[in-house]
């Protein structure tokens, strides 16, 4: 994880309690660095807690919780005292596996529902303090994914989530955005980094050339979380080097 760039206040997030779901590890886990660098208390959520070493000086926890878990949730959400920003990158892909039902309704469950279950049990709080919400969508929310149907649903689904309680939240100051990433460097992609004939065609739809980092993703949520972007809601914002438009 790189420093905050000098457009961010080391302070930004001083006093502000931020939640990281699936915040233990690629994506997820730049994004929690990244609020904690700007002075947020994050709490970091999801499988393989136990292997989180934040970097010294940060004010990073991480515990083990499973956002299909309702009961879970709801008590780790019941026992924070406060909240402020809420990111939910949660998800998984199963690929080819998607096209069995069950298989299909397990990635919903993760990427969607969860996504939904987060906001909903947060709501009291984000309201009391006018934060705000950062979701996770995909350059898959805008286009299909024939080997990966359920994943591809499920964003397309979190861009419209987002957008829908954009609407409902916003009498109470809460403020609900989205950002899409495109192809980012995380464990995730290595398969993808390795073959060479498809990171060529990746990196040549991609106008700025290069594959992105977490980093790059954890600024698009820096920025729709801070007081910046104080009258912007309802915005799924690409950070994809440019390949939703090539």
């Amino acid at each position: 994880m790189t420093a905050p760039r000098s457009a961010w206040a080391a302070d930004l997030f001083a006093g502000k309690v931020a939640v990281v779901t699936g915040g233990t590890s690629g994506i997820g886990l730049g994004v929690a660095e990244a609020l904690a660098a700007l002075g947020a208390s994050v709490r970091v959520v999801g499988f393989g807690a136990s292997g989180v070493a934040a970097s010294p000086g940060l004010d990073l926890t991480a515990q083990e919780l499973d956002v299909t878990d309702a009961a879970g949730v709801a008590a780790f959400v019941d026992g924070l005292d406060r909240l402020d920003v809420l990111v939910n990158c949660a998800g998984v892909i199963r690929r080819a596996a998607e096209h069995d039902p069950e298989v299909f309704e397990q990635v919903i469950a993760i990427n969607l529902t969860g996504t939904m279950r987060f906001c909903a049990l947060a709501r009291p709080r984000l309201a009391a303090s006018k934060g705000s919400i950062v979701n996770m969508a995909s350059m898959l929310s805008f286009f299909g994914a024939g080997l990966a149907p359920a994943y591809s649903a499920s964003k397309g689904g979190v861009m419209q989530l987002t957008k829908s309680l954009a609407i409902a939240y916003a009498p109470e100051g809460i403020r609900v955005n989205a950002v899409a990433p495109g192809w980012i460097a995380t464990p995730l992609t290595q398969a993808l980094q390795d073959d060479t004939a498809r990171a060529g065609a990746i990196l040549s739809r991609t106008p700025l050339g290069r594959w992105g980092a977490p980093a790059d993703v954890a600024e698009g949520v820096v920025f729709l979380a801070s007081p910046a972007a104080a009258f912007v809601t309802g915005v799924i914002l690409p950070v994809d080097g440019g390949y939703l438009t090539a």
